[in-house]
């Protein structure tokens, strides 16, 4: 696969925390691609969002109209894409035929897009990520290493039985997948294997999430389900130590599908891509495990 020869930077969520992290990332870019675009999202705000609805959703069809952007990235994720879910054409932004980058409230948009049209978007890092003042190499060579092939292989440690799998690759942050079931914009997936990662988020909570999606239905119908890193949250006495491993273990008894903890990605600096919507092949034997992603290119 051709590597994109132009990129374009935008703000379809939150506002930048760090400012000078889109200078930085745009130079990054700048000396890998042809040509980078910085929209001018990435530098204004208006309360916890860049901008406006309507700027901001113009700022996603300028990704998809510029005949000089090929990937888009996500400015960072925050709050943002479900007011712009249902004034989107997602077939519109299929036949544009560009790549979509992003992750935590980019989610929203990854689903609907798969939902609506069927398009395969890729769940990686931000251009925060990419203009990190120490940028992770991990995550850069995972990121660039897929989007350069048609088939790219990882490995890592994951936690869980034995297994040999192949579905659809979906998912993202769990409050998104969550907030979206039994909407228009939730794909229908069979048989596929589904990751999921949060931040923020209390084990209760998560939990309770993960319920949603296994009363729903959801989880029973997947091959396999990968969860990635829950991150920033803090235990309250209330707790009793009651942890993230102990929520993972009861849905473990309550789930018929297989649950994996260990994956690299989530809110952490080293973090995998990921192409949602494509395929993967999964093979996990005594805690080792390879990742063989596929079907992401047209």
């Amino acid at each position: 696969m051709k590597r994109p020869q132009g990129v374009g930077l935008y703000a379809p969520s939150g506002f930048a925390l760090d400012p000078a992290a889109v200078d930085r990332a745009a130079t990054r870019l700048t000396a890998m691609w042809e040509s980078v675009t910085v929209d001018p999202t990435c530098r204004t705000r208006l309360q916890r969002f860049a901008a406006s609805d309507d700027e901001r959703l113009a700022a996603v069809l300028r990704m998809a109209n510029d005949p000089a952007v090929d990937l888009a990235i996500a400015l960072r994720g925050g709050y943002g894409w479900t007011r712009l879910l249902r004034r989107l054409d997602f077939r519109a932004l299929a036949a544009a035929r560009k790549q979509w980058l992003g992750y935590s409230d980019f989610t929203a948009f990854q689903l609907a897009a798969l939902a609506h049209a069927g398009m395969v978007t890729f769940a990686g890092p931000v251009v925060s990520d990419f203009g990190a003042t120490q940028p992770s190499a991990f995550t850069f060579d995972r990121c660039f290493g897929l989007l350069d092939q048609p088939r790219y292989e990882v490995s890592c440690d994951l936690d869980g039985p034995d297994v040999v799998c192949s579905g659809t690759l979906w998912g993202g942050n769990l409050a998104m997948v969550a907030h979206l079931c039994g909407t228009p914009h939730f794909p229908q997936i069979d048989g596929g294997i589904l990751f999921l990662e949060d931040v923020g988020e209390t084990p209760y909570r998560i939990e309770r999430m993960l319920y949603q999606l296994h009363h729903a239905g959801v989880l029973a119908r997947q091959r396999a389900i990968l969860l990635g890193q829950f991150t920033e949250y803090a235990l309250s006495p209330n707790d009793g130590g009651y942890d993230v491993a102990a929520a993972v273990a009861h849905m473990r008894g309550v789930c018929a599908a297989p649950i994996f903890t260990g994956l690299p990605f989530g809110h952490v600096p080293d973090k995998l891509t990921l192409p949602v919507g494509g395929r993967l092949d999964l093979l996990v034997r005594g805690g080792a495990a390879t990742l063989a992603f596929s079907g992401y290119v047209d």
